[in-house]
């Protein structure tokens, strides 16, 4: 579920990224890579717990 959230925040911040980009607003830009970022981290911080329930620990 943390997994899918990750995806949908990354999605979420690059279509910010490119409407700053696209208006010139850098401040959207900015804010849209950085919540890219932060759903990439949300996304590799379940991977562990993803491995943990396949092997059973």
């Amino acid at each position: 579920m943390a997994k899918a959230k990750g995806k949908a925040k990354q999605m979420k911040g690059k279509m910010k990224e490119a409407t700053g980009k696209a208006t010139g607003d850098r401040s959207q830009e900015a804010e849209g890579r950085a919540e890219e970022i932060s759903g990439q981290a949300q996304e590799a911080a379940q991977k562990p717990a993803d491995r943990a329930k396949r092997t059973g620990r």
